[in-house]
């Protein structure tokens, strides 16, 4: 983030963590977190009460719930206050619209925001063919995470939503790094991490393809060939399923020893 001291910045990419003018201003209450979370992660849109209200309190809202919220933004809007913004600045920051509450876009930056930026033009660099910036700048962009979205806030079903987007935008971005990595050539150095993700994610189908890749590129065919068999009896005993046709046409390729010929497959 570029650390604009004027802005509020709010870091989800792991424990919530919020500051403002060099002070923290992370809430100590758990549903004051899930409030500054939402509205942090939809910095410049309005985030209805309805929402916030499904998000704290699910289907059985208690009959204060308006109220409560009401109070709980009251909270924040203090916390902001006591950094040095004043009463009425804080209420400029955290704004009341007529259907729910907006962070204004101008005065709220996230980690989350930063990493979207950097995948962004990471992505933009692989297509144009430079993959050693894609492979830096989606570098930079999972250095921003500090553990799973959100680690130490309770997760409502609209933060849990969120949460599940954000990680799905790592694992791209991360397989995109690695694919960067894999066209750079740096296969042996690939094997551990890759070895990581495979065993964390059995039936990741992508994973398992570029484990395979690096290793059949590091000289080690007989693991590659270990590795397809690994996912597909996972993907066997769990879904009932067979690998899809692109790694089986990787597998057959590595098989006869002919993998590194056949540009249509992911084999960098």
């Amino acid at each position: 983030m570029h650390g604009n001291p004027d802005c509020i910045s709010v870091q989800v990419l792991g424990p919530l963590a919020a500051s403002l003018r060099r002070q923290t201003v992370t809430p100590s209450a758990a549903k004051q977190c899930q409030i500054l979370a939402l509205l942090a992660l939809n910095a410049g849109r309005v985030v209805t009460a309805s929402a916030l209200t499904e998000e704290l309190w699910g289907d059985a809202p208690p009959r204060s719930s308006a109220t409560t919220l009401q109070t709980y933004i009251l909270h924040l809007r203090n916390r902001l206050a006591e950094a040095g913004l004043g009463t009425r600045e804080a209420r400029q920051f955290l704004r009341t619209r007529y259907s729910g509450y907006l962070l204004e876009e101008g005065v709220c930056e996230t980690d989350a925001g930063e990493f979207g930026r950097l995948a962004r033009l990471g992505r933009q660099s692989a297509e144009e063919g430079d993959q050693r910036a894609a492979s830096d700048l989606l570098g930079h962009a999972l250095a921003l995470w500090r553990g799973p979205a959100l680690a130490d806030v309770p997760l409502g079903r609209v933060l849990e939503s969120e949460a599940a987007s954000l990680e799905a935008a790592r694992l791209g971005a991360l397989q995109r790094r690695i694919e960067a990595d894999l066209a750079l050539r740096r296969h042996a150095e690939l094997v551990g991490e890759l070895m990581q993700l495979a065993a964390h994610n059995p039936m990741n189908e992508n994973f398992c393809g570029l484990l395979m890749t690096a290793l059949y590129h590091s000289g080690h065919a007989d693991r590659a060939l270990a590795a397809f068999r690994q996912l597909r009896a996972a993907l066997n005993s769990e879904l009932g399923l067979e690998p899809g046709p692109w790694l089986q046409q990787l597998h057959r390729a590595i098989l006869s020893g002919e993998a590194a010929l056949d540009p249509a497959l992911k084999t960098y």
